[in-house]
């Protein structure tokens, strides 16, 4: 059976690094209740000149390096962000230029954190109708420089950072199974930038304002979230024809421990198929999936033939599953 493989995979992230400690300083918080209420611990911010295309570079680079691929073997280049460093050009063109993969054409893909699993999605398609040989989708997100660092029940969720993988055709029974991906529009104002956009232009007011900031409804979104990562799952796996026994890790967006441990008990999961590293870099937007799965490659923990699901959900809202075989 022809499949849409990742070969490689690679991520990047900042060396500055932003504890909770750090945070009791910035604002009115402490160690212990982001620790309690998120699970994180602390995240990498980018430096004010590292933008999300170089750090969707390094870990293109990575990945690049570890498929032994030239950048002129690119066909497609696939970006997964909201942080981008302009609105236009698409951030994916300048990874593009970074790398010098002038045979690719590329553009970006806007669905939050679910950036990643959509690209993959995309990326499939056209590995498997139009003969397409070499894709590389990229998620990176600079979401210090949209954060309200005197908002602490927003600012002490985000982090920065960049995640990479290379597909290319496989017929070796491994690669993308199935994959399940919904939106409803209905609720954008969940979680959204409301300036900057041509709604709300940059002007004097909406600096003040501070409307080029990211807003939450926290609780709705926590619920929601919860309801449709399960839903995901369950669907992808019923598409994949696999039960939950059948898997062998499980990738869910690092947003809150609290949500990936009601998915985990209400989909009943054993906590050491459920890869978590939220305590270290938050939530990184679109990055957190393919960060999780290249750390989990770096220490053994999947192994050639596993069965895997990425798992995700972001503003938009979007949200989706996808199940593939390593």
């Amino acid at each position: 059976m022809n499949r849409a493989k990742i070969i490689s995979i690679g991520h990047y992230t900042p060396k500055k690094i932003l504890t909770n400690t750090d945070l009791e300083k910035m604002v009115d918080t402490n160690d212990e209740w982001i620790t309690q209420r998120t699970g994180i611990k602390e995240r990498h911010i980018a430096r004010i000149d590292e933008m999300p295309s170089d750090m969707g570079y390094e870990a293109a680079k990575e990945a690049l390096e570890k498929a032994n691929i030239n950048p002129e073997d690119i066909d497609i280049i696939l970006c997964g962000t909201v942080s981008g460093d302009y609105i236009t050009p698409a951030t994916a063109c300048l990874i593009q230029a970074k790398l010098g993969a002038k045979n690719a054409f590329a553009f970006d893909i806007s669905a939050a954190c679910s950036g990643f699993i959509y690209g993959l999605s995309i990326a499939e398609k056209f590995i498997l109708a139009d003969n397409t040989k070499t894709v590389l989708v990229v998620a990176t997100e600079k979401i210090s420089n949209i954060t309200n660092w005197e908002d602490r029940a927003t600012c002490v969720l985000f982090g920065d950072g960049a995640g990479a993988a290379i597909l290319k055709s496989s017929n070796d029974n491994s690669g993308i199974v199935a994959s399940y991906l919904k939106t409803d529009g209905d609720l954008y104002d969940y979680i959204m930038l409301p300036g900057g956009g041509s709604k709300n232009p940059a002007s004097l007011e909406t600096v003040k304002n501070k409307q080029h900031y990211l807003t939450m409804k926290g609780n709705e979104v926590f619920k929601y979230a919860v309801t449709k990562m399960i839903e995901s799952v369950e669907k992808v796996l019923v598409h994949s024809n696999w039960t939950k026994d059948d898997v062998n890790m499980i990738f869910p967006h690092q947003a809150n421990i609290r949500i990936i441990d009601s998915i985990r008990k209400k989909i009943n999961f054993d906590k050491d198929r459920v890869f978590i590293n939220i305590n270290k870099y938050g939530n990184t937007s679109a990055a957190t999936i393919p960060i999780a799965v290249s750390e989990a490659l770096q220490s053994n923990k999947i192994k050639a033939g596993d069965k895997i699901v990425l798992v995700s959900f972001g503003s938009g809202f979007t949200w989706g599953a996808l199940s593939l075989i390593w």
